[in-house]
């Protein structure tokens, strides 16, 4: 593995803890949770909530996200 690899690597793991922090730091004033196609269910003193809008939404990021991140590393 040359340096020039590493360095990519690196930056791409750099790139995603920076993401993952300004997810966390951000977390209660970002929408999730409340996207159309989230269902919730309270019955008594229970609730429920499926995020299904929510997961596709994160899916399609995470994916583009990870396209480009392999993309950096893989490009010579």
């Amino acid at each position: 593995m040359s340096g020039s690899t590493l360095g990519r690597i690196l930056l791409g793991v750099g790139l995603l803890l920076v993401a993952g922090g300004a997810f966390l730091a951000l977390g209660g004033r970002l929408p999730f949770g409340s996207l159309p196609g989230d269902i919730t269910v309270s019955h008594g003193g229970v609730s429920v909530t499926f995020l299904i809008g929510t997961s596709i939404v994160l899916s399609v990021v995470l994916s583009v996200v990870l396209a480009v991140v392999l993309n950096v590393v893989v490009r010579r």
